[in-house]
């Protein structure tokens, strides 16, 4: 089976609920790969009316009163996504005899090393090259991938009348058929652990599986913090006739959003392991998925469809970049948190951006202010942590809870609560009272309880207040969950100017003193081991967690004293690492 084309060894990630709502609007028609939340299916219906009346689209409004709207709104808005991206595609192949139109642009931005920019390049200069060029165009100019991200802890329960709904009606799930009925052809990226209600519901949709002619309109990405869980999750998947076509490794602890710290595994070591076992990955997965198929009645393709490995994490430089996909093997790497600082791809707030410009080590940092009961990466002074803690100082600590996307806790009265809520920080707080606990003990869980924030309105407000979709000003406060690489780059960039940094044709760091991706993931384990260690509830299974956690970081750093010691890594690398060991 032939692998899809793709125009760029990168891609953008998924970043909040609405800083990439619209990313692929603005980036897929020049070959650039991002990915859409799932979640905020009332900020995807704002954000088709903003784009429906930019382009002079008909909009007719889908409300939000039968439970069905939810699946509506989200295929709704895809399908208008691939409706723009297809016009804009369109455009920039109509413009190749403008000397510095979308084509040019297009063709610029590609690596130098490009074998369709080296084509491009051969084809133009033959002298009869004007007549061919739009078919030329059309069989070898990929438009970016427009992927979707569902986080599959992010299924809460729908009840009717009482009554508890099939879980066909939960939030991933109908985001999934949001998806699955949508016109597009592209990838279900789902994060956050394996939800098997969820992923039994794939089977549901036929673009999941192959057609006539071998192709996976529909394509999965799995989301994975190491080899072993791949493995799990694909088996469990190719039993039931779906492909994965791409492992997703990303960095348990340098990366943004919600931080899955697990046994502190380190992303070398990770990749090294799926460096050696991709090949195992697969002969172990397709047979499965080929019986899977004959199962349903539905024929195998011929070949093996492509499984790629991609990662994400933490990056830097150029350097960086050539090293993973080099060295690794790898077919695409993940940039995300920098481009939170292009307006050109991403949507954030003026005042977010200058934050995001001005910070530094210390305002970047590992949180609990996530009610999904996750380590959280979070900027210091964002105005939603302003507005929390207003909240507490006026006496009445958390948020009313109105949208209740992280429901996700079992808690009072046999339901799953939101923990930033008012409600249920009321109860909280109190029930502790009753607990006897000495000052220290009282102070650690008050805090644990009171810091928790509205993420699922705060991720989207950014989004509201850049496009401002509604017919009154929009006014609120924002969450943001940039990675602590950001710390390194201080100020905002043109998509060029980004993209041109990644391959190494400029740079946009003005400093000096940035640590390598791997050494910063070993100083933020070691950061994260520190805060846990100094916790008074501690327990004897935590603390024994934890000193599995440091033992694996000692074998992150003898692995890559051994990279360094065969030359893979630099000396520069070396040196730092020795820094790091002393």
């Amino acid at each position: 089976m032939n692998s899809r084309l793709t125009a760029h060894t990168f891609h953008i990630p998924v970043m909040g609920l609405g800083y990439t709502i619209d990313t692929p609007i603005k980036v897929a028609h020049y070959g650039i790969s991002s990915a859409i939340s799932l979640v905020d299916d009332a900020l995807m219906e704002a954000m088709r009316e903003f784009y429906s009346k930019k382009f002079n689209l008909p909009f007719n409004p889908i409300g939000n009163h039968h439970i069905e709207d939810r699946v509506k709104r989200i295929t709704a808005y895809l399908n208008l996504v691939e409706k723009i991206v297809k016009t804009k595609f369109e455009d920039v192949k109509a413009s190749f005899a403008q000397k510095k139109g979308e084509l040019a642009k297009y063709m610029d931005m590609l690596p130098d090393v490009s074998t369709l920019k080296i084509e491009y390049h051969k084809f133009i200069q033959s002298p009869d090259h004007l007549s061919g060029i739009r078919e030329w165009l059309n069989n070898h100019l990929p438009v970016g991938s427009i992927d979707v991200n569902i986080m599959t802890k992010l299924d809460r329960e729908k009840y009717k009348d009482g009554e508890k709904l099939p879980s066909t009606f939960n939030d991933a799930h109908m985001a999934l058929k949001g998806f699955a009925e949508s016109n597009l052809s592209s990838a279900l990226i789902l994060s956050a652990g394996m939800n098997p209600s969820l992923y039994t519901y794939i089977e549901s949709f036929p673009d999941f599986f192959p057609d006539a002619n071998g192709i996976l309109r529909k394509r999965i990405i799995l989301k994975v913090s190491d080899y072993r869980s791949a493995l799990i999750q694909g088996k469990f998947l190719a039993k039931k006739g779906i492909w994965v076509s791409e492992f997703r490794v990303e960095s348990a602890i340098n990366c943004g959003g919600h931080a899955f710290v697990s046994n502190g595994d380190a992303l070398g070591p990770i990749l090294e392991e799926f460096k050696k076992s991709k090949e195992s990955l697969k002969s172990e997965i397709y047979p499965m998925w080929c019986d899977a198929l004959k199962a349903k009645n539905i024929d195998a393709p011929n070949e093996m469809p492509e499984l790629l490995i991609t990662a994400q994490g933490g990056l830097g430089t150029a350097k960086e970049h050539e090293f993973l996909l080099s060295y690794y093997g790898l077919d695409s790497i993940g940039w995300g948190s920098p481009f939170m600082l292009v307006p050109e791809a991403t949507l954030v707030d003026d005042h977010t951006l200058d934050l995001l410009c001005k910070a530094t080590e210390e305002d970047l940092y590992l949180s609990d202010v996530s009610p999904v009961g996750v380590p959280f990466n979070n900027l210091r002074n964002n105005t939603k942590d302003i507005e929390r803690d207003q909240n507490i100082a006026n006496g009445t600590p958390g948020f009313k809870c109105t949208m209740r996307f992280c429901e996700v806790t079992p808690a009072y009265d046999n339901k799953i609560w939101c923990t930033a809520s008012r409600q249920y920080q009321k109860r909280r707080l109190e029930e502790i009272k009753t607990l006897n606990l000495n000052t220290t003990e009282y102070e650690e869980q008050y805090k644990s309880i009171i810091q928790k924030t509205c993420i699922c309105v705060g991720l989207s407000t950014s989004a509201l207040m850049v496009n401002n979709p509604t017919s009154k000003p929009y006014i609120g406060t924002v969450s943001v969950c940039p990675g602590p690489n950001l710390a390194y780059f201080t100020k905002t960039m043109s998509l060029q100017e980004m993209v041109d940094h990644i391959y190494g044709r400029t740079n946009v760091l003005e400093r000096t003193d940035r640590p390598h991706m791997f050494i910063k993931e070993l100083m933020l384990y070691n950061q994260y081991l520190s805060d846990k260690r100094l916790s008074v509830f501690l327990t004897d299974k935590e603390r024994k967690g934890l000193d599995g956690m440091e033992k694996r970081v000692n074998e992150a750093i003898v692995y890559y004293q051994q990279l360094t010691d065969n030359n893979t890594l630099d000396n520069n690398f070396s040196t730092s690492l020795k820094a790091f060991k002393n």
